[in-house]
């Protein structure tokens, strides 16, 4: 019998160094590979994050991919309140003092944390080298956070181990959305809903379509000119929302209407010709995923928008044949009633200063789902 060989890691800052058949091994569907983390890396978000990928090998044969990427994450995110506001009035004097300079494993905007492995690896074997890896890059980097970001309950059994072994904490995150998509299109999906559910998604799509038409349009590779109609609608929304991570530009949305596993879908007013919504999805082998959407907030609420973007989503994701349909974190209040199932997803972080790594643990403690959205508080929250 064959000794096994070691496994070692190497940092590259890009990635265009890792061969594209490292990232198929790794990042098989339904999982964002390649093409995502390029358009990420292209999309000139430097002054937001720095982006780096740890490679994996055994022996001398690459074995996997741990995206990873630095950012000085503003304090309200990541401190209790308390000493938020403490560090916020410090930081009018030291500026600094109102971010948390943090190495993040995963994705700034992928739904869940993936450590992407060649079939036979296991994440269990690898996790504890990988963190040690991660604490010399921190402290290289001058980042005393390390955080493992979304990563679902199935992989709690190869990295809870960590919390005894190198001493990390997990800290409850906002749950990812996803719905089972029925075939037979939209009128299926409404019938696999609760009454109440059904009545009520009914209603909101009467009272929008009595307000006017609005022409639905599926497309890919949309026009730079249609791209300036896009932009400005997710910068509305983005402003709306509660949780701010990233700011995407208007080169991402370039990047990413290039690949071939995108899908915009559009809601344009028939009378003014205007776009007024827009939601981004992938097709990535049985799955759709919810990207991002825009709302033109100038439109009443009456018009639920976002219903009907969901409307035409999930008629157009039965007809491909998709079984699932992620809609993300967040906004969380129409995605349950639209029943949309909660994934639990848990980071997993440490603090190179001994009290505040105490601190930030005790608090995390204390962290629900209820304590993180409003719209939660009535979910059942996992026991870990």
């Amino acid at each position: 019998m064959q000794p096994v060989e070691p496994l070692s890691i190497r940092w590259v800052s890009s990635v265009e160094t890792i061969a594209s058949a490292l990232w198929d091994a790794c990042f098989p569907p339904p999982l964002e590979g390649l093409w995502w983390y390029r358009a990420l890396e292209r999309s000139r978000l430097e002054s937001q994050f720095t982006f780096a990928y740890a490679i994996l090998e055994r022996g001398a044969r690459p074995v996997g991919i741990a995206p990873t990427f630095l950012m000085d994450v503003p304090i309200d995110l990541v401190a209790p309140p308390a000493i938020a506001t403490i560090l916020r009035v410090a930081g009018a004097v030291l500026p600094r003092l109102r971010y948390q300079r943090t190495l993040f494993v995963g994705s700034p905007c992928s739904d869940e944390g993936t450590i992407g492995l060649r079939p036979g690896i296991a994440l269990a074997d690898v996790a504890p080298l990988l963190h040690d890896a991660l604490t010399v890059r921190a402290r290289q980097a001058g980042a005393p956070m390390i955080v493992w970001k979304d990563f679902p309950d199935t992989l709690s059994a190869a990295l809870d181990p960590l919390c005894a072994s190198r001493g990390l904490f997990k800290l409850a995150s906002y749950p990812g959305t996803r719905l089972s998509v029925p075939a037979g299109g939209f009128d299926a999906y409404l019938q696999a809903l609760t009454s109440s559910h059904r009545h009520n998604l009914r209603k909101k799509l009467r009272r929008s379509k009595e307000l006017g038409a609005l022409q639905a349009t599926l497309l890919q590779h949309p026009s730079p000119a249609l791209l300036e109609e896009i932009f400005p609608l997710f910068l509305q929304t983005y402003a709306k929302g509660k949780t701010k991570f990233e700011h995407l530009t208007p080169k991402f949305f370039e990047l990413i209407a290039a690949e071939d596993t995108s899908y915009f879908v559009l809601l344009r007013n028939q009378q003014t010709g205007k776009l007024v919504a827009f939601m981004l999805c992938f097709r990535i082998g049985s799955r759709v995923i919810n990207k991002f959407i825009g709302l033109d907030y100038a439109l009443s609420g009456q018009w639920f928008l976002y219903f009907r973007l969901v409307e035409q989503a999930i008629s157009w994701a039965s007809a491909v044949g998709a079984t699932d349909f992620q809609s993300g974190q967040t906004g969380y209040r129409a995605k349950l009633d639209l029943e949309h199932r909660l994934v639990p997803l848990t980071n997993y972080c440490q603090h190179r200063h001994p009290w505040l790594h105490r601190l930030f643990a005790t608090v995390a403690t204390r962290i629900t789902w209820a304590t993180l959205d409003d719209d939660l508080a009535q979910q059942p929250f996992p026991s870990h």
